[in-house]
């Protein structure tokens, strides 16, 4: 492919009105209460095609050039840009990473491992159990070479009739379902794309249950889908409090309220319009799904536990709750979206176990950084003093059990209710004799270990 000669005065006049184009787009975005400094949304002038190949190729041997907005950018600044017209897609920091690699002519290295036919042929014969509740989700992970997310996603649209039902294109569902992935931290051992793939596999055996699917229309289980696949995207594996006292752009932004919950929901609705997975649907439409989908994941708080189990109580003490009411299942959808956020307790203990370590050492990891910059630890962030049985004991007690049992109740003695309680309990059991094992060891030490109590101080997994 041939390059078009350009002189050095008109390359020179051009990038001298991209910089400016992009200057004049950072001075919108802070009048717009902007934070930190991002690459240009801005609109980039017309060039031809060969200038712009010249111009790529420069900017990729002179990244300093282009490289400017890029250095300041990390996983503790992350952020979104606000829009008086729109809401601006967030580019964060894995989306970065991932975009300037391409930009350098770098392929990225998991596209070069290609699976044979042996591992896709298990993946297939996964996917065909995937309403089983003993999905092994590391195991698929491993199989679709950390692919499981996208793969997963894509299956269920395609089991559900919901390509066919909303006219989907195929190219933007795989595009969004890969922005959603790559936007995961794979670093975080807890909150990644694997996590989000759990999520959604739990969601999908919740929406099966015989008294939830009769009533489900294709836009709840797309909603309910999308909404387990993004709860947690671009999640910085810290939590709200860390980023309060830390003075977060994004606790500022989002008033110290649901920060992160607001943060997966406004990224996600980005993703969703930069893809233009439903630009074929109305505007009413699209508004309402956004809508929606930022009403289930901000159900996702733990701070907001009690009000939404006191609500579901009280339906089904009343016994008022009708399914063929529009606001009655979508708080089904919350309440389904919070048991699978935190069902890991309801996992075989192979399962369960590895999660409850995972979910530790990244809280742990916060823990060190709030040692390291002298600031408090946070609760159960403290590896010498919170040990792992002690916060699952704690994160059951006070977390989990309430919530599968009021499922229970609603959904009657079903296979899978009764299954998770079984497993739930078998490992609560299995915890507490840890738990009892390390107080038997400690005792001519400085002091028992001590079992978590309230719930004020515990999240998803045993996240504080």
């Amino acid at each position: 492919m041939k390059t078009e000669k350009i002189s050095k005065q008109v390359r020179d006049k051009v990038v001298e009105k991209i910089k400016s184009t992009i200057k004049s787009s950072i001075i919108k975005w802070k009048e717009l209460g902007a934070t930190t400094n991002l690459p240009g949304e801005g609109r980039l002038p017309k060039l031809s095609a060969g200038i712009r190949r010249a111009l790529i190729k420069e900017a990729a041997q002179n990244k300093a050039k282009f490289g400017i907005f890029f250095h300041h950018l990390d996983t503790s600044h992350s952020g979104e840009i606000g829009s008086k017209k729109k809401v601006k897609r967030l580019l964060s920091f894995q989306r970065y990473f991932h975009a300037s690699r391409l930009l350098r002519g770098i392929v990225p290295q998991a596209s070069l491992h290609l699976l044979d036919e042996d591992y896709l042929g298990q993946a297939r014969h996964m996917l065909s159990k995937v309403g089983m509740w003993n999905f092994d989700i590391f195991l698929f992970d491993r199989l679709t070479n950390g692919n499981s997310l996208v793969t997963l996603l894509c299956h269920l649209f395609n089991v559900h009739g919901l390509i066919h039902h909303f006219q989907l294109d195929m190219v933007k569902l795989h595009r969004f379902l890969v922005m959603v992935q790559e936007d995961y931290h794979n670093q975080n051992p807890y909150h990644n794309a694997v996590h989000a793939a759990d999520v959604t596999q739990a969601m999908h055996c919740y929406l099966k249950d015989p008294k939830l699917a009769s009533y489900l229309t294709p836009l709840d289980i797309m909603l309910g889908l999308l909404a387990a696949a993004a709860h947690d995207v671009d999640h910085p594996g810290v939590n709200q409090p860390f980023l309060i006292k830390t003075k977060h752009h994004l606790a500022s932004m989002y008033q110290n309220t649901s920060v992160l919950e607001n943060h997966h929901w406004r990224s996600t609705v980005g993703m969703l319009r930069e893809s233009r997975l439903f630009a074929h649907l109305s505007k009413e439409i699209t508004l309402d799904i956004e809508q929606q989908l930022g009403s289930l994941i901000l159900s996702t708080d733990i701070n907001r536990q009690n009000e939404f189990l006191s609500r579901f109580k009280g339906h089904l003490e009343n016994k008022d709750l009708i399914l063929t009411d529009t606001d009655h299942r979508h708080f089904m959808l919350q309440i389904a979206l919070k048991c699978a956020d935190i069902c890991n307790p309801c996992r075989v203990w192979e399962l369960s176990k590895q999660w409850s370590e995972r979910v530790c050492e990244e809280f742990y990891r916060q823990g060190d950084l709030e040692r390291k910059f002298g600031l408090e630890i946070s609760p159960l962030c403290n590896q010498q003093k919170d040990s792992i049985p002690s916060i699952q004991v704690g994160f059951i007690t006070y977390i989990a059990e309430p919530l599968f049992v009021e499922w229970a109740r609603f959904t009657g003695d079903t296979p899978l209710s009764v299954n998770m309680l079984n497993h739930l309990r078998k490992n609560k059991s299995k915890w507490r004799a840890l738990l009892h094992k390390q107080r038997s060891k400690s005792k001519d030490r400085s002091g028992p270990v001590t079992e978590g109590k309230g719930n004020q101080n515990i999240s998803e997994g045993g996240v504080p």
